[in-house]
This record gives structure tokens, C-alpha cells and sequence, in this order.
């Protein structure tokens, strides 16, 4: 991903392949080698879904729904559906 100003507040997309929008979305952001725990995961939105599934949005940055200062972080979206419950690592966030 590219990175992003510790400054600047804006959306930060996932695309979920197979999603529908209709399922239940969260984000977390951890260091790079850790898992997420409960408390790291926030409520996300989806984007309108396309036929191959749907990208996953959260507002990053100041006043935003995930804070994160200078470093790098790895991205995480959990998607409850009515039977799975799949948890997907989305790559780094370099936050500069």
C-alpha cells in the first residue's frame, strides 16, 4: 500500500473477494508480526460490491475511526457472514 500522512484523514480500502456487502465488516491494524485481539478490531464500511466481491473502507487518522501514528502496521479485515467468520490479512500500512 502507499503510504499515508500520520496527518491526513482519509479512507483506507480492502477488496474482499466473494463479499456481498451485506455481511457484518471490522478492521484492525497491528504491528506487523502480531495477531489482532478483540480489542483491536473497528467498525468498517463497505463500498457498493461488484460481482467479484467488495472493498472494505475505515477512516484513518486524526478524528477518524482508527488512529494510528508514524510506523507501519499490518492491515486485518474480519468478515461475520452467517457461517464463516473468515479473518484476512490485508497487507502493511505505512504511516509516515
Amino acid at each position: 500500500m502507499e503510504p499515508m500522512s500520520s496527518l491526513s484523514r482519509e479512507f483506507l480500502y480492502v477488496f474482499v473477494e466473494g463479499a456481498t456487502g451485506g455481511e457484518v465488516v471490522e478492521m484492525a491494524f497491528t504491528n506487523p508480526d502480531a495477531k489482532p485481539v478483540d480489542d483491536d478490531w473497528r467498525t468498517a464500511e463497505w463500498e457498493p460490491p461488484s460481482p467479484e466481491g467488495a472493498d472494505a473502507k475505515i477512516l484513518v487518522g486524526p478524528d477518524g475511526i482508527a488512529v494510528l501514528s508514524e510506523g507501519t502496521y499490518r492491515a486485518w479485515v474480519r468478515v461475520t457472514a452467517v457461517d464463516e467468520r473468515p479473518v484476512l490479512s490485508a497487507g502493511l500500512v505505512p504511516i509516515t
